[in-house]
């Protein structure tokens, strides 16, 4: 042991102010804990525990680092028993019943304990559960009882969100038990920290070890190590996702909508899938994989966004009657399709509509925009929402060349000021104050107009001088 020079990491509750050679340590050395402390190279470690001197500083981390020194020795065997000490008399057949039996007892004792931390974890009482499960990393439990133990204390530590603590432990439970069959999750949950830490290229290692480690463990469970390399490959696509790589996150999503495994979630590989080819620009594909999705889900919570990311798709291919047909379909959809997550719909259908009418107003498709704006304002009666639609469809009627309407959108605006009140926003405020100078202009311009064309009329009339009274003749 001396060759090491230190090693090891603490779980127990030593105060600083213990001395290695202390109460603590011998606590420590009573529950069968091998402690490595830092001494000089070649030293004799008990001589460290020995001496007055201030104790070293021992690295406290959670959970302990555990080697396969510092695990406990199996249960004593019969033979064990037998045979333990040379200098003692044969044991009886009662002694060694007795202590068979009182050691199966402690072992029963453990895995007890190993169970309820698990019961405890299940229905979320994490507090509960972390100490018993610690409490068995220092016990005299077997080795396969701490090997568990450690596994579940790091998914208890991770629901804490305690995430450094919590990959420390998979750390370590990867470097003790590399063959251990759980190895492949235990690496999927590393990866998973990693991204939540935004160490996304390290989880990014992680993931592809799962498949490799999958790979050369041998194990009878033969759904659960495709179940983790599904996972894997799903945690892969996601983030490259989560990175902007969305390249190579359709590429990766594409893949897994080729496997048949039933367990795969198709409609999120899907979604993703479009908004990644939308995102590259891919709009063929996403066309034609938006219109596979709305046939094949029709009742998933994302097909107000996949229709909406196709009408931008067609918008952006110029099919600009197809686009138009979308948007309407999103804004007459079904109430009762809406009835489950209202403010979802009412968020695609606002934004497709705004996005793709106002598009449409930019390039001069006036009417195709009035049809949008149109569906627009029946979405929502509050004063909020119809306010800058109306002003929207007063300006798309200017621009058709029909200025009553305009003007009538406009008073309707103005008609809203007294629901205002004292409450309008500033945006809320100028938007108003153009409506009520549009209206203005357009009154003065209509006046205007009606005033040049009572001129140009009595211009055209024939001129009548009449007639000299005297004469009867036609004036000169």
């Amino acid at each position: 042991m001396a060759s090491h020079s230190s090693q090891l990491i603490m779980l127990l509750p030593c105060r600083p102010s213990d001395t290695v050679g202390g109460r603590c340590a011998r606590w420590l050395l009573s529950l069968g804990l091998a402690v490595w402390i830092q001494s000089p190279a070649g030293a004799d470690p008990s001589a460290v525990v020995a001496s007055n001197a201030p104790a070293p500083v021992v690295r406290s981390l959670f959970p302990p680092k555990l080697s396969p020194d510092t695990i406990a020795p199996n249960p004593v065997t019969l033979t064990n028993l037998i045979s333990a000490d040379p200098g003692m008399p044969p044991a009886t057949n009662a002694e060694v019943t007795a202590n068979v039996s009182t050691n199966a007892a402690a072992t029963n004792k453990f895995e007890v304990q190993l169970s309820q931390s698990r019961y405890l974890k299940e229905t979320g009482q994490l507090d509960e559960a972390e100490p018993m499960l610690e409490s068995l990393l220092t016990s005299e439990a077997a080795e396969a009882v701490k090997r568990s133990a450690l596994f579940e204390l790091g998914a208890v530590v991770r629901l804490k969100n305690d995430l450094p603590r919590a990959e420390d432990i998979n750390a370590q439970f990867a470097e003790l038990w590399p063959k251990d069959p759980r190895l492949p999750e235990v690496l999927l949950r590393q990866g998973q920290i990693y991204r939540q830490m935004g160490l996304n290229s390290l989880a990014l290692t992680k993931f592809y070890a799962v498949m490799t480690a999958a790979l050369s463990l041998k194990s009878d469970q033969q759904d659960y190590y495709p179940a983790l390399v599904l996972e894997a490959q799903t945690e892969i696509a996601e983030t490259h996702y989560l990175m902007g790589r969305f390249r190579e996150a359709a590429d990766f999503y594409t893949r897994l909508l080729q496997q048949e495994n039933p367990t795969l979630n198709r409609s999120q590989a899907q979604f993703r899938l479009i908004r990644s080819l939308a995102a590259i620009g891919n709009n063929d594909e996403a066309v034609a994989r938006s219109r596979d999705f709305l046939e094949r889900f029709p009742n998933a919570m994302e097909q107000p966004e996949v229709r909406f990311l196709l009408a931008l798709t067609l918008k952006q291919l110029g099919q600009n009657n197809e686009a138009l047909q979308q948007v309407l379909l999103l804004l007459r959809e079904e109430k009762a399709k809406t009835q489950d997550h209202p403010e979802l719909w009412a968020y695609w259908q606002q934004r497709a509509g705004n996005e793709v009418a106002n598009q449409l107003y930019r390039e001069g498709d006036y009417l195709r925009a009035l049809d949008i704006y149109v569906n627009l304002a029946q979405l929502d009666p509050s004063p909020v929402w119809q306010l800058p639609v109306k002003y929207q469809i007063g300006l798309t009627y200017e621009r058709l060349e029909q200025p009553q309407k305009a003007l009538e959108s406009y008073q309707e605006i103005l008609k809203l000021e007294t629901q205002f009140g004292t409450n309008a926003t500033p945006g809320q405020k100028a938007v108003m104050d153009m409506a009520r100078w549009r209206s203005g202009f357009l009154g003065w311009q209509r006046q205007a107009e009606s005033t040049n064309l009572a001129v140009a009329d009595a211009a055209a009339m024939p001129k009548d001088f009449g007639t000299n009274i005297l004469t009867g003749a036609p004036r000169p």
